[in-house]
């Protein structure tokens, strides 16, 4: 009996790993973000751009002109952007690092209160929540690592690139705002064709955005889509009303 049980505590006693039976979406921001939303952006501005010229009944060589110079100037604007964005972003979370660095190297006793206060706050026990930030405070760089998480919401080790982002917001811009002018660029003298292409197109980027929502596919590409009309109906009426004819 007695070795049966000792068999079940050393048994109990054991390290067990916990299966994983989930997964998280991306939220960090990498490259799909951009990439989806860039892509979006390009469809609905220059589906827009085209609509509101041929509104005005422009001509078709017109209109491609138009599309082609939507798309460079889009894609810069948005690839520029995007690098500035998330560059400056990370130059102030490297600034806010180095402060709180000086302050683990200067100010350690404060911050180590702080780190047991911040458990604390989240329900551990006072004399657990000390225990656990002597702990985690002994190694500097983890320190550091549990300080910036708790305090700026930020893995400094998971910073997005700058370049990755705007690389992606450019070529996903590109490709959304080239399909309003492909039909154009293939024959296609209205707009129909132009306009059932973009359909297509806010549909799909929609509900790709499903990706980072709880929202479904369906919900996401229908509200997209109507979005998107909202805007090329806007353009098309000031078109109509301006009505600047050329050829």
């Amino acid at each position: 009996m007695g070795v049966l049980l000792s068999d079940e505590v050393a048994a109990d006693s054991e390290p067990r790993t916990a299966e994983i039976h989930h997964a998280h979406r991306d939220v960090s921001g990498g490259w799909l973000r951009p990439t989806v939303f860039g892509m979006m952006d390009g469809l609905v501005s220059n589906f827009a751009l085209i609509i509101g010229f041929a509104g005005g009944h422009a001509g078709r060589t017109t209109i491609v002109l138009a599309g082609l110079a939507g798309l460079v100037a889009g894609a810069c604007s948005m690839a520029t952007g995007e690098y500035i964005s998330v560059q400056s972003q990370n130059e102030s979370t490297r600034a806010e690092l180095a402060v709180e660095r000086h302050e683990l190297e200067h100010n350690a006793e404060a911050e180590l209160m702080e780190l047991a206060q911040s458990f604390e706050a989240r329900g551990v026990d006072a004399d657990l929540a000390h225990q656990v930030a002597v702990q985690l405070s002994r190694d500097p760089e983890q320190a550091l690592l549990i300080h910036a998480q708790e305090e700026l919401g930020v893995d400094p080790n998971q910073l997005p690139s700058p370049r990755l982002a705007s690389g992606s917001s450019l070529l996903s811009f590109s490709f959304g705002a080239f399909l309003p002018v492909l039909p154009y660029l293939l024959g296609a003298n209205t707009v129909l064709v132009s306009g059932i292409l973009s359909v297509i197109g806010l549909f799909v980027a929609g509900a790709l955005t499903s990706r980072f929502t709880v929202r479904g596919w369906m919900y996401s590409g229908s509200r997209q889509l109507l979005l998107g009309a909202f805007a090329a109906a806007i353009t098309y009426g000031a078109g109509v009303i301006f009505h600047v004819s050329v050829s």
